[in-house]
């Protein structure tokens, strides 16, 4: 490509007729070069070809200013991070494509929603939070109608709400995993005992299904209490219905077996 001075001197018209045509050169293709031009002016354009990026001499002509990079390979054109970084209230044009890349955020960095700002998504170094800080509330939705709101009252949920139910047989010492599952559907195939769990949660409740043939029985370790401490007895075969509550950490209360289900 072509660079100039854009100094036309005195001379001979076929030399005049050349450095003009050299002048007019650098002027279309920007100074394009591997090396920046040997004079420069103020707002000057200049194509760096090392770096493939275009520059813009600054006023007091002493430096150039980055502002676009481009990839000659798939024709494609990037702004200049820095213009971005000073620019305080930059706004799209369009659609914004993240193009296979992630958006990152740094902790306690907002996405801001709405025009009052009242949705909030972030990640507070610990937890990811999703935020109404107006007076609304939080919605999901399926197909535009709600299926679960948050509001400051507490929970609400538009259908059903299924729970994960273990199903698995069991004999001897068994502990009941209250974290994953919400309801037991345990077959006998020996006598059991309840272990005490860790996995509880004050205010869990649900079953606990006891389904046998032959008449097994199932010890209660000391977290689980029944009315009068009487323990449980099942039917010697069929399914049994236990129901229990989560009164507090180490307390399930278990209410009386429905027996015999057939």
């Amino acid at each position: 490509m072509a660079q100039h001075d854009f100094n036309i001197a005195n001379q001979g018209f076929p030399a005049f007729r050349a450095d003009l045509n050299n002048a007019l050169s650098a002027t279309v293709t920007l100074s394009a070069g591997a090396t920046e031009p040997s004079t420069t002016f103020a707002y000057q354009l200049w194509y760096d070809e090392t770096a493939d990026v275009l520059k813009i001499r600054n006023d007091d002509n002493d430096a150039w200013i980055t502002l676009f990079t481009f990839d000659q390979a798939t024709n494609s054109v990037q702004v200049s991070g820095e213009e971005l970084v000073d620019d305080t209230t930059p706004e799209l044009g369009g659609n914004l494509a993240s193009n296979g890349y992630d958006i990152v955020m740094a902790d306690n960095d907002k996405i801001l929603l709405g025009t009052g700002s009242d949705g909030e998504i972030y990640h507070d170094g610990s937890n990811t939070i999703i935020n109404d800080a107006g007076t609304g509330s939080l919605k999901l939705q399926i197909g535009g109608s709600d299926k679960v709101e948050v509001t400051s009252y507490g929970l609400d949920i538009s259908g059903t709400a299924v729970a994960d139910t273990q199903t698995a047989s069991v004999s001897g010492s068994t502990t009941l995993d209250f974290d994953a599952y919400q309801n037991f559907v345990l077959t006998l195939t020996g006598n059991v005992t309840l272990a005490n769990p860790s996995t509880e949660k004050v205010g869990q409740s649900g079953f606990i299904i006891f389904s046998q043939t032959a008449g097994y029985t199932v010890s209660l370790g000391t977290d689980y209490e029944t009315a009068g401490g009487a323990g449980i007895t099942l039917s010697a075969s069929g399914d049994d219905i236990v129901p229990y509550v989560v009164m507090a950490s180490g307390r399930i209360l278990l209410g009386a077996p429905q027996l015999a289900f057939a």
